[in-house]
């Protein structure tokens, strides 16, 4: 399990330049030469703060995941109605993700679950699951309140996930819109296809 320090002004610093890495040369062509170049370090330096190219993308996948379930927590105990507690978690889903300020450097690597070894896969596979299930809960909550209609809340559930993780794909900072923008329209869009109208 990878020690999360959500504090870390350096490692932040080299989260950051691996984000412009990854979203430059693609996350599997990107290695740890290219990141230490790009924050103007030796690669020696680097290793201080990740062992390797797998330490540094398993950090990247727990801090995300601990942001995203601090997050849903927070808005699960909202004292809301479902439909509006869903679209505030993807909303917040989207910005944790992209944001520059807000959000988590190097979330590009959050999709990238396979390029883990198979201990940490496992454990980040489950906090993902975890993750999964609070989605899965507020879709059931608004089928129950009559406020969407009948469907698969799995189903449901990871294609909502499915829509806001591709965000990391696709979005850019220095683009039209803010990654609020870009999560608010995404979460109107798809908390409105469950509507039971």
């Amino acid at each position: 399990m990878v020690q999360i320090d959500h504090g870390a002004g350096r490692k932040r610093e080299i989260l950051e330049a691996a984000s412009r890495v990854f979203r430059a040369r693609g996350l599997h062509a990107a290695g740890m030469r290219d990141i230490a170049a790009e924050l103007g370090m030796a690669v020696g330096n680097l290793y201080y703060y990740f062992r390797d190219k797998e330490d540094l993308l398993a950090f990247v996948q727990e801090s995300a995941l601990s942001r995203l379930l601090e997050m849903a927590a927070r808005v699960r105990a909202l004292d809301l109605p479902a439909d509006q507690k869903l679209r505030l978690l993807l909303e917040e889903h989207v910005v944790s993700l992209n944001d520059p300020e807000e959000g988590t450097p190097g979330s590009l690597a959050h999709l990238e679950v396979e390029a883990l070894g198979e201990e940490r896969r496992a454990g980040v596979l489950a906090r993902r699951d975890e993750y999964e299930h609070i989605v899965r809960s507020l879709i059931e909550e608004g089928m129950d309140q009559g406020l969407f209609h009948r469907a698969d809340p799995k189903v449901a559930s990871l294609a909502l996930l499915g829509s806001v993780n591709w965000t990391v794909k696709w979005f850019r900072p220095e683009g039209g819109k803010s990654a609020r923008e870009i999560g608010r329209q995404i979460a109107d869009m798809m908390v409105r296809s469950l509507r039971n109208e």
